[in-house]
């Protein structure tokens, strides 16, 4: 049988050119790319404040995820970049209250920068649905 995969949009200008999504869902896996602290507005959300940058980016990414008909409780696997391996603890925080009791596997990395200096931080999101959920 093959599986339908459904593209989610990020809303970003670049999306054609760069050729993204904020998030794929093939099947029950749903992938959210790298997601960066960006306010509606299109700015940095809390320039030097990593744990509010990280609770905005899991804000991002977790609409992604809804959008793709999953929840935070499907998520298996979180990968944390800092440009400041020195403030993990904020982001492991904001990663805590929102995972505390999912508890999927995490890595955090530190990373010589990203796209915009004040980024402090960018998260990648991976999800497996139930075989039940709608595709």
């Amino acid at each position: 049988m093959e599986q339908i995969r459904h593209n989610v949009p990020s809303g970003s200008p670049f999306e054609a050119a760069i050729g993204f999504s904020r998030a794929v869902r093939k099947g029950s896996h749903v992938a959210v790319a790298g997601t960066a602290p960006i306010g509606e507005d299109g700015r940095t959300v809390a320039p030097g404040d990593a744990y509010a940058q990280t609770v905005r980016c899991l804000d991002i990414a977790e609409a992604a995820l809804k959008a793709a008909g999953g929840s935070a409780a499907d998520v298996v696997r979180t990968r944390i970049m800092l440009t400041d391996i020195s403030v993990w603890r904020d982001a492991a925080r904001a990663h805590g209250e929102r995972f505390g009791e999912i508890r999927p596997a995490c890595t955090f990395v530190e990373v010589s920068r990203f796209i915009e200096p004040e980024w402090l931080v960018e998260i990648e999101v991976d999800a497996v649905l139930d075989e039940g959920a709608a595709g």
